[in-house]
């Protein structure tokens, strides 16, 4: 072989070992993906008593259901619950000051908290998620909390309809969230499997971090978990200028308004907004293969139109510019036919939806009091409008080739007794529910396969022939174990029964 052909036959040899696997037998059979992703919820949160899962039940002191003081010291009782506020710490008295060192009901006494009201936030960010974690024994998710015992808390989700929809469909017992930490880091590894990043980061805005990889404390930081929630040296961006907690965004929608006498459509970039991103997306590879897609945002045009309904937690809107991934990507700038194309608004949604008019992949972000997000959002509410999306997604014209996602980006800052696998600098973090509800889907089936975000792009990719991308881990599944696809023309059995099991969303 001489030297030419040597080098053509390395050529594919390497091109094929990165191309996207072949589409397996029924794969092609969907065609409409619906990705529903919600807000801050652990597996254990809301499915730990789910039948057959990988529940409380299987939990222990091996895994976290006994908690360790920051100093490493057994916790005798779990301590209280820490109000949200500034100045000394507080304890709320709707939670007993000492409840015994384990998981406990928010929904049942001695708490007796309604699905319907909503907790305080939780931390949820980079650092002190592994520092939770702690090597995979989920073991200080108290001593690193800054909600006290709140970490700990669990629901019965039997009383929620989408854990009726998980009785029926697949739910994953094994899916992790992508990326360690909160919802701005998650949602740019659900489109990008990669870190954001900002080489001219400030050092004020950098994590100081210990040769141990946990963040250094403050002076004067309480010592103890008894005493108060830490007080850590955290910030935006890693030592090495990596964007790991929440930055706002380059364009509108973002909470730092136009520059005076700038563009109206972009954000102020003398006021520290994360610098357009260049990586490529799914949206990238999705559209590389033609394959129509789009991001509808809940709240998206109230947004662009009154910046007052960014942020408003008493507002009706309450639209999260962070939960916009797109809209850090430079891509997807104002002005550009891929934004156009690809960015609408959850009104655009339900109109898709009912006029059967969907794009081959569809991601859908609730509004921020739609979106189950402790502090601003309840349990029950968030839970019953993904049910009435999938009771609509259901009665439309696309259902009988569809496969409906729905999953959280984040814990949230609650404890989960499944220790994460170990991949690499990013994560995954803690595990987090996923449901697959498809004519399709396994029924009454609960999947035990590995998963994580990236799982979906993997699905993605397999589905539509993309080609992948490099962050996408190799060890996680990639969502099939979740269908028992039958042969074209053998699916005749008409599915649209479930609509009606599902109770209505409140107005």
């Amino acid at each position: 072989m001489n030297a030419k052909l040597a080098l053509a036959a390395l050529s594919l040899l390497v091109a094929n070992a990165y191309a996207a696997p072949p589409v397996r037998g029924g794969l092609e059979q969907i065609q409409t993906v619906v990705i529903l992703y919600g807000e801050n919820r652990s597996f254990d949160n809301l499915y730990g008593l789910f039948p057959g899962a990988n529940g409380l039940a299987k939990a222990g002191p091996q895994n976290g259901t006994v908690q360790f003081d920051r100093d490493g010291s057994l916790l005798r009782s779990l301590p209280p619950v820490w109000k949200k506020q500034k100045g000394p710490p507080v304890a709320d008295p709707r939670y007993p000051s000492a409840l015994p060192n384990a998981p406990f009901r928010l929904d049942a006494p001695p708490i007796g908290l309604p699905l319907s009201q909503p907790t305080r936030d939780l931390v949820h960010r980079y650092y002190q998620n592994q520092m939770q974690i702690d090597g995979g024994r989920n073991d200080m998710f108290v001593a690193w909390s800054d909600a006290g015992a709140l970490t700990m808390g669990h629901y019965d989700g039997s009383r929620l309809p989408m854990w009726k929809l998980a009785r029926q469909y697949t739910l994953a017992d094994n899916f992790f969230m992508g990326a360690f930490g909160g919802s701005f880091m998650n949602h740019i590894w659900l489109v990008c499997a990669c870190a954001a990043s900002d080489p001219n980061a400030p050092d004020s805005r950098r994590a100081k971090v210990g040769p141990d990889g946990r963040l250094l404390f403050q002076e004067g930081s309480p010592a103890r978990a008894a005493d108060g929630p830490p007080k850590l040296q955290d910030g935006e961006f890693t030592p090495d200028g990596y964007a790991v907690n929440t930055v706002s965004p380059p364009y509108q929608p973002s909470d730092v308004a136009p520059a005076p006498g700038g563009d109206p459509r972009f954000a102020d970039a003398s006021k520290g907004v994360l610098p357009p991103q260049s990586a490529r997306t799914i949206g990238d590879t999705l559209s590389a293969k033609n394959v129509s897609w789009t991001w509808y945002a809940g709240g998206f045009n109230a947004a662009l139109q009154d910046p007052k309904n960014i942020y408003d937690d008493e507002g009706p809107i309450n639209f999260q510019p962070h939960h916009q991934p797109f809209n850090y990507f430079l891509r997807y700038a104002p002005g550009t036919p891929e934004r156009a194309a690809h960015l609408k608004d959850g009104t655009d949604f339900f109109a898709d939806i009912a006029a059967g008019s969907l794009p081959q992949v569809a991601f859908y972000k609730p509004q921020g009091h739609l979106n189950e997000h402790p502090g601003y959002a309840d349990v029950l509410e968030g839970d019953m409008h993904l049910a009435d999306i999938v009771r609509k997604l259901q009665a439309s014209p696309q259902w009988q080739h569809m496969a409906i996602i729905v999953t959280y980006d984040e814990n949230g800052g609650f404890w989960d007794h499944a220790a994460p696998p170990k991949a690499d600098r990013w994560g995954p973090g803690t595990r987090i529910p996923a449901i697959i509800i498809s004519p399709y889907a396994k029924r009454g089936h609960v999947d035990h396969t590995l998963y994580d975000t990236t799982s979906i792009l993997k699905f993605l990719t397999r589905r539509f022939g993309l080609e992948p991308l490099p962050g996408v881990r190799a060890q996680m599944g990639d969502l099939s174990g979740a269908f028992a696809f039958r042969q074209p023309g053998k699916h005749k059995r008409s599915h649209r029964a479930n609509v009606h099991r599902i109770p209505p969303a409140r107005n």
